[in-house]
C-alpha cells in the first residue's frame, strides 16, 4: 500500500468523508466515517497532512488531529470549489479539499483555539445586542 500524504476530510454533523492521497496525488482509499470512526481512524493512521474546509467545527477537528500529531491545512470553503471535478457530493468535495490543499500558492486558515472562539461568539452576541 502506497503513503498516504495528505487526507481531504469533507466535515458533516454525523458522517464524515475522507480521501487520501500519496504525495504525486494519487488516490489511496476513500472512506466513509462516523465521529468515531472517524477519531479512531485518525488516531491509528500515521502522522500526515489533513485538510479541511474552513468552519467553525473545523477549529475543533483541527485541535484534535493536531494533538494526534497530524499537520492541518484549513480552506476558505471558496477557495476549493473550483477544485470540484464532478457532481458535487461529500466524495467529491473530499477529493477537491486534498487537491486544493497541494496547490503551492492556497491561502490557508489559522486554526482557532476554544478561546478565541468563545471570544468571538461573545463579539457577535454583543454586536448583534448593539
Amino acid at each position: 500500500m502506497e503513503e498516504v500524504t495528505m487526507i481531504g476530510i469533507d466535515l458533516a454533523k454525523n458522517v464524515f468523508q475522507l480521501h487520501g492521497a500519496t504525495a504525486e496525488g494519487q488516490p489511496v482509499f476513500r472512506r466513509k466515517l462516523t465521529r468515531p470512526q472517524f477519531q479512531r481512524f485518525m488516531a491509528a493512521h500515521p502522522a500526515c497532512t489533513v485538510a479541511m474546509e474552513a468552519c467553525p467545527g473545523a477549529h475543533y477537528w483541527a485541535r484534535e488531529m493536531e494533538r494526534l500529531g497530524h499537520t492541518v491545512k484549513m480552506i476558505s470553503p471558496h477557495y476549493v470549489t473550483p477544485y470540484v471535478k464532478r457532481q458535487k457530493n461529500d466524495a467529491a468535495d473530499a477529493e477537491a479539499i486534498a487537491e486544493a490543499a497541494t496547490r503551492p500558492h492556497m491561502r490557508f486558515v489559522e486554526p482557532k483555539s476554544a478561546d478565541q472562539q468563545s471570544r468571538a461568539v461573545v463579539f457577535r452576541v454583543r454586536q448583534m445586542a448593539i
